[in-house]
């Protein structure tokens, strides 16, 4: 059933909705801001080169005060932020972000990185590690991944 694919769907909507507020006239309500976590070799990243290449695995962004055409679509979001002074225009699909963050009301959610990206990653240590013999067993149930929330609750 994938329930976990699912579950991060649907937590995903969540980073949706609020980016959607955030987009609508008036901007983000009171102090509310997002800390953004994306890996920004998943697939559908976009961006200036000189900025994503600063950031081999993982940026995040911060949506407060200065960003601007704050655009969220179906399945990826854009937006302008300013690098070195200049304003650059990215475009992150949900799928990539790994961490959303509001710390006004310390609410966050944890994703699993892009299955994709996962495997391309592992292909690529694959090509740089020596082959490897697998011992009977290996590999036989993958192990269940549990996403704590915990962490970012009030207390």
């Amino acid at each position: 059933m994938h329930y976990e694919a699912m579950a991060q769907d649907a937590l995903r909507g969540v980073v949706k909705a609020a980016l959607k507020r955030a987009a609508a006239p008036g901007g983000l309500p009171g102090e509310h801001h997002f800390y953004i976590t994306f890996k920004t070799r998943a697939p559908g990243v976009s961006g200036p080169p000189e900025v994503l290449s600063k950031y081999p695995d993982e940026m995040t962004i911060i949506l407060q005060h200065q960003y601007w055409d704050l655009g969220p679509g179906e399945t990826f979001f854009t937006v302008t932020l300013k690098f070195g002074g200049q304003p650059k225009r990215l475009s992150i699909p949900y799928t990539a972000v790994v961490r959303f963050f509001d710390p006004y009301v310390q609410f966050g959610l944890q994703f699993e990185p892009p299955e994709d990206y996962l495997l391309a990653d592992e292909e690529e240590e694959d090509a740089e590690a020596p082959a490897s013999v697998e011992e009977p067993g290996d590999g036989d149930e993958p192990a269940a991944k549990v996403v704590s929330l915990d962490q970012f609750r009030k207390k």
